[in-house]
Order: structure tokens, then sequence, then C-alpha cells
């Protein structure tokens, strides 16, 4: 494979600007390999593993860059709802997982020149099951963003559903189906 996103024209791995510079390729040294010969001889013996997402987008043409915002970080969650099979409620628990356990100073102490709160873009993709995506409410989903503009929210085939193991009634479930919603939420400027 070609990693033209980095600018290298053979299978080998990136110096470590490149690698500082696109994150969503990781790397792996080893003890055997292909001689090295980008900007740097200080990876002599290396290799390059790519993440599935950057082998998608080199096959399907794309770039590892975004051109709808600047990339600060990838936040992730998963959320489940196992009484009732709402699954708004499962894709909001995923979106609360992504983002409860993460602090944004950067955008109000002015850490990145002339961004603030104000320029904070989101990317929402959800991976929720298929028969149950005519059933997702987008817009219960993006009010759990207490800032940010949402410029993205994509709903791909994934998740899961499964068994709970059991049938409450009394908690509103028609059957015993426990639904779980994946959910990446891209955060930049």
């Amino acid at each position: 494979m070609i990693m033209a996103c980095l600018g290298i024209r053979s299978p080998l791995v990136a110096c470590s600007d490149c690698i500082r510079k696109h994150s969503s390729v990781v790397y792996r040294s080893l003890s055997i390999g292909i001689p090295f010969s980008h900007k740097s001889s200080r990876f002599p013996l290396a290799t390059r593993v790519f993440s599935m997402e950057a082998e998608q987008k080199e096959k399907a043409g794309g770039s590892c860059e975004n051109p709808l915002m600047n990339l600060l970080f990838v936040e992730m969650g998963v959320g489940y709802d196992q009484h009732g099979q709402d699954i708004t409620a499962a894709a909001m628990r995923a979106c609360r997982d992504a983002i409860s356990s993460n602090s944004i100073p950067a955008f109000r102490r002015g850490s990145i020149p002339g961004v603030n709160s104000d320029q904070m873009k989101l990317q929402i993709k959800l991976g929720v099951p298929r028969s149950a995506q005519p059933f997702l409410d987008i817009e219960r989903v993006k009010s759990v963003f207490p800032y940010g503009k949402i410029i993205s929210f994509d709903v791909v085939d994934g998740g899961l559903i499964c068994s709970s193991g059991v049938c409450l009634e009394a908690m509103g479930d028609k059957n015993d189906d426990c639904y779980v919603v994946n959910a990446a939420v891209y955060v930049g400027y």
C-alpha cells in the first residue's frame, strides 16, 4: 500500500514528525523489516500498521485530513438501553459516555490563538443497529452536547441488539432486547 496522505511512496513508516501530524496511523517498530529512509534514520527497521479507518479511507481514495474542521481529538463512548427498547436513550448514553470524562479548557483559556468556545465544532458518528435506525431521534441525541456547533451527524450500521436476559413489562419492555450504540465525537475548530 502507498501512504499518499503522508507523502510516502513506499510501504514504510513515516518519521516522528509525520507520526505526530497524522495520528490516525499507528506505527510499530520491529526488530526485523525493511530499512526505513523517510526524512530520518532514527527508525532503521520498521513497518506500519494502519487503523481500520485510515485503511478504509485509503481504499476509498480519501485523505487523512478533515476538510470541515481542524481536528483536536476524538472521544468515544458506548451506550446501552436494557429495558424499554429505546434506541435514542442508548445513543444519548453513548454520547454522554464519550464526552463525560473530558474537560476542554483550551477553548475557554485561549490556548489556541484566536479560538474560543464559540468556534468549537463537533462531528458526531453513531454506530446503530440497522433495524433500529428509523426510530432514532437525532434532535434528542444532539441535546446531549452542552456547547459546540454540530457540523455533521452520521448514523452508520453498527452497535448491537442482544438479549438482556429478561423481559420486564413494568419497565416498558416489549421483549428482552438490549440495544447497544457506539459513538465517536470529533472535536475541533
